[in-house]
């Protein structure tokens, strides 16, 4: 069987509302604005997504091969970001991370939609694991993540030191198609 492809992963997703696309250099500004819109979030993550570093971020992530990034659309207007991360397409494995929802829609079913809409196009392309590594201060994002059916595997102590000089312990999860059909994949 053909590993899944690239290709397939990073086609536009639409959902009613909300579309994730890949972003374009025309999306800069109102993912600058989206982003703006919350300052704590930002040392979580390991570049600085907030006003000062923005731009360096954005630049960052277009041409990383690594990445499969996406603009998250509601009505038209630029929501957040989310997307693939560290593709291991032979072994069928992904990541999904740098997941950023502005903060008035966070915290309810938005955050569930945007999930589900990438977890479902990921294992119907023909991956079996997905992944999400979540900085380890960060309960809230942890808590969201257990919620999908994933299942917390270990500690990845000092796995990085991030923009703000933190050197970051990340809390690794794996969700595979049956954790899913058992959580959140089942509509809960």
């Amino acid at each position: 069987m053909q590993p899944p492809q690239r290709e397939d992963l990073l086609a536009p997703i639409f959902d009613g509302d909300i579309v994730l696309t890949q972003p374009i250099e025309a999306d800069r500004a109102g993912l600058a604005t989206a982003c703006a819109a919350d300052s704590e979030t930002w040392p979580y993550f390991p570049s600085d997504w907030g006003p000062v570093g923005f731009d360096a971020s954005f630049s960052a992530m277009l041409p990383d091969d690594q990445r499969c990034p996406f603009v998250i659309r509601q009505d038209g207007r630029i929501v957040g970001m989310s997307g693939y991360v560290n593709f291991a397409l032979g072994r069928e494995t992904l990541e999904i991370g740098n997941t950023y929802i502005m903060p008035d829609l966070r915290g309810g079913p938005f955050n569930l939609r945007i999930k589900r809409l990438l977890i479902e196009r990921a294992f119907s392309c023909g991956i079996r694991r997905i992944e999400f590594r979540v900085d380890a201060r960060n309960s809230r994002s942890q808590a969201a993540v257990l919620k999908l059916g994933a299942q917390q595997e270990g500690l990845l102590r000092a796995e990085r030191v991030t923009w703000t000089g933190h050197i970051r312990d990340i809390c690794l999860f794996g969700l595979l198609p049956q954790d899913w059909a058992k959580g959140a994949g089942k509509g809960s």
